[in-house]
Order: structure tokens, then sequence, then C-alpha cells
């Protein structure tokens, strides 16, 4: 790291001790000030999170959750007083800011934001960036035991046409419901982005005939889904590609086969973003701008297996991150959508479908 970076580094985190409103974890100084990291689980690598400690004069405490939806329902109940950082998807960034949950993002705490690639500045979801900074981005698709399920076609079919799968166990995703219903919208032909009530509607009609079916097990999310699959708990279900790349890594899952549906798909980015009444708001903007640092964000890509939204990381990332599983090829992105980020009347009649889908 050149001097100028570690001088840039130590301004923001000397601005972020001084202004430090201290929470005091088992193991931390009274001097220390600590950083209140709300993310998803394995989505950091330790050392990262040592490194930063180090350099800031920091404690890291880190909790972890497998939803976007759990993560909204603590932040709701009172945590966006508790946490710092939080990492939403892209889709939910303008729910957390119509509710009131994040706080607008001072750029010049942020110099490295200028290591971003320019397609994921400015983004729809967030125009400006003035909520969120992109961290990792990725893919929903379908994974399913190769030993079990020989060569599927690459359709939304495996889990939703009956006659496809007539005796294997499989899952649908839960959280916020979004991307299951956008695979039910896209399965139907109304598109994976689907937003109208009639396209809703028709997508939880679908899924709950898809509950009904005596081998449907229930509603897992991405990584867990991952994990019973490793364990052979089900046969197929919906997940994220970099859980699905960090299993052949390690070897753990070899007999798991992934695809994106040809009827589309989701592709999503995950944020950071400070909650309304984080308590140390400044050291959070000192991670931010940690973690866009060219050398950090080729860590953390290496580490999780997603790709990156950093220019300035990409001739340091591994080559398993040029597989098509983690960067997908041109025609892969023609089949790759956002899900619409969602607030007010029209979120609450999302949510009155989604909750009638599960029941």
């Amino acid at each position: 790291m050149t001097m100028l970076k570690l001088k840039l580094l130590g301004a923001s985190c000397a601005a972020a001790f001084v202004a430090a409103a201290v929470m005091l974890p088992q193991g931390a100084r009274a001097d220390q000030p600590v950083l209140n990291l709300f993310t998803w689980s394995d989505y950091i690598d330790p050392a990262m999170v040592k490194a930063f400690e180090q350099q800031c004069g920091c404690k890291v405490v880190e909790t972890d959750y497998d939803s976007n939806s759990e993560m909204e329902a603590k932040l709701k109940a009172g945590a966006d007083s508790q946490y710092d950082v939080v990492v939403p998807s892209s889709y939910y960034v303008a729910r957390l800011e119509a509710e009131g949950l994040i706080q607008p993002l001072d750029h010049a705490a942020i110099p490295n934001f200028k290591n971003l690639a320019t397609k994921f500045q400015n983004p729809t979801y967030d125009p400006g960036d003035k909520y969120s900074i992109p961290y990792q981005w990725g893919t929903t698709g379908v994974g399913y035991l190769k030993d079990q399920i020989k060569d599927p076609a690459p359709s939304w079919g495996l889990l939703f046409n009956p006659k496809v799968n007539t005796t294997y166990p499989f899952t649908l995703m839960s959280g916020s419901g979004q991307d299951t219903i956008g695979a039910a919208c896209a399965y139907l032909g109304y598109g994976f982005a689907c937003d109208t009530k009639a396209a809703w509607v028709a997508a939880a009609k679908l899924i709950k005939e898809t509950r009904a079916r005596k081998n449907f097990a229930g509603f897992v999310d991405g990584e867990p889904e991952r994990d019973q699959l490793k364990s052979k708990l089900n046969s197929a279900g919906m997940v994220f590609n970099g859980d699905v790349a960090t299993s052949y890594a390690d070897g753990s899952g070899k007999d798991i086969g992934f695809f994106l549906p040809k009827e589309g798909t989701e592709i999503w980015v995950d944020t950071m973003a400070i909650p309304a009444h984080a308590p140390n708001a400044k050291l959070g903007l000192a991670f931010i701008n940690f973690i866009l640092d060219a050398k950090e964000g080729a860590a953390l890509s290496n580490f999780n297996d997603y790709s990156s939204p950093n220019a300035a990381s990409q001739p340091m990332l591994a080559d398993n991150l040029k597989a098509e599983l983690v960067s997908p090829t041109p025609a892969d992105f023609k089949l790759l959508h956002f899900l619409p980020p969602l607030s007010g009347a029209k979120l609450k009649l999302f949510n009155a479908i989604w909750t009638a889908a599960k029941q």
C-alpha cells in the first residue's frame, strides 16, 4: 500500500475514531471504536476484518443474516441504531430508503469510489449512489444434484412443472419473495422482472400449486439451499452462483449442477449502506472506503467467489472467477434482469400476494 493510501485511510479512520460512539463488546477496549457490521453469512474474509481493525485501531463486531427480509425486519425493530454498515441487495435499497432505515452517504469520505466500474455507478436502483455503494454482484439460478437429475433442460420447469420432476425433493427461495415470484412469472411468460398485480397473482397461484406437490420440500434461502444440496437433503432449488462456485473450489459441491433458466433470471448487486441511526456512521464510511480499495476488493471476491464491481481489482482476481459460472457470457447476460424496486402501496400489495402464496 502506498504512503498516500495510508495517509488517506489514516485520516478517515482518525475522523471515525474521534466521532466514535463506543459500544463495547467483549474484547474491546474502552478507548477503542467499534464497527457493527450486519451482513450475509460467510461474505467477508476474516483476514480482511483483521486488516481493517489494525489499520483503523477499531474492533469489528459482525452479525449475519440469510435474507434481505430478515435484515429489514431487524432494522425495523430498532437495529438501525445498532449497526454501522448493512449489505442490502440492489432491489432492497429503495425499500429501505422509503422506510427511513438508511441514511445518505457522504461521498467525500469515500475517495475510493473512483475505483468502481462505470457500469456500476449511478444505478437505476439508487440514482447518484446516494444511499448505497456496490459490494459484490452475482446471479440467481437453479442448483441440482447431477447424479439424480440427468442433464435437465435449463428451465424453471425443473421446479414448477410437475411432469419434469415427479420424484426428487426440491425447494423454492423464501426471504422477501421477489426472487420466487419473479421465477414463477418468468416461467409463465410474464418476465422475471414482473411488476403488475395480474402477473403476481398468476405467479402466486403457481407457487401454491407447487407447494401442494408431494415432493416439495419447503422454502429455503440461497446459501442454506446450497448446503442442503451438498448434504443431499434435497435435489433442486434456487441458489446463488457464488455459493456454488465456493463449493466447487473447496470440493464440497462436486455433485451440484447449476444453470441460468432460459426464461430469464436475476442479476443482483449487493451493496453497502449505513443505517439511519448508526452509532458510528463515520467508521462505517471508512469501512466502505476500505472495501473499495483495489487490493481489498480483489481479496473480497477471491474469498467468496462472487464477481467484483471494482474495476481496479480486476487484474488481481483469481482465475476461477473468470469461469462462466461467476462471469456470465454475453449470451447469459441476455437472460439476466434486475428485480424491480418496490415501495409504498405497491410493496404492500406485493407482500399481501406473497403471504397468500405461502399459506
